[in-house]
């Protein structure tokens, strides 16, 4: 079963252009996903963006994050373990290449998990391999994704 996302983007120029030779182009632009409110977004700072806005790298972290912990609770759940709180602290590594172009080589996630049972300490720890498994987003990346997790009881 496919299930289809839309995205619409809209940018407009900003920045007056400087001379015929060189201009300047604003790195800001939204995104519209019908039906909810729309998210402005630039370039990181390090490639002239604007540092108060999210960057594509940010959302594609983001997402990444997200979607393991949901797969991760997921996971959970089927095993009977009772999740207290799930905390993750993740970092993309982004390679830049001498012709500009660059990926993503690597993102590492540090989840922090709570579990009511200490006893499943050792199987909480161990679904996160399984959830990586089941991770869309993880699914559809190129780069290898590696799990530093902890876990406690309360």
């Amino acid at each position: 079963m496919n299930h289809l996302f839309k995205v619409a983007l809209n940018w407009i120029k900003k920045e007056p252009q400087t001379d015929s030779s060189t201009r300047i182009y604003t790195k800001s632009h939204y995104i519209s996903i019908e039906g909810k409110p729309d998210l402005e977004v630039s370039a990181a700072k390090t490639f002239k963006g604007d540092p108060n806005l999210y960057n594509p790298e940010d959302l594609l972290l983001s997402s990444l994050t997200s979607c393991h912990m949901m797969s991760y609770l997921y996971c959970c759940t089927q095993h009977k373990i009772e999740v207290i709180s799930n905390q993750d602290h993740s970092e993309a590594t982004l390679q830049i290449n001498p012709d500009g172009s660059g990926k993503i080589i690597k993102v590492d996630l540090f989840p922090e998990i709570i579990i009511s049972n200490s006893s499943q300490i050792e199987l909480a720890l161990s679904l996160h391999k399984k959830a990586n498994e089941l991770c869309f987003i993880a699914n559809s990346c190129n780069f290898p994704v590696y799990h530093h997790p902890k876990c406690n009881a309360k």
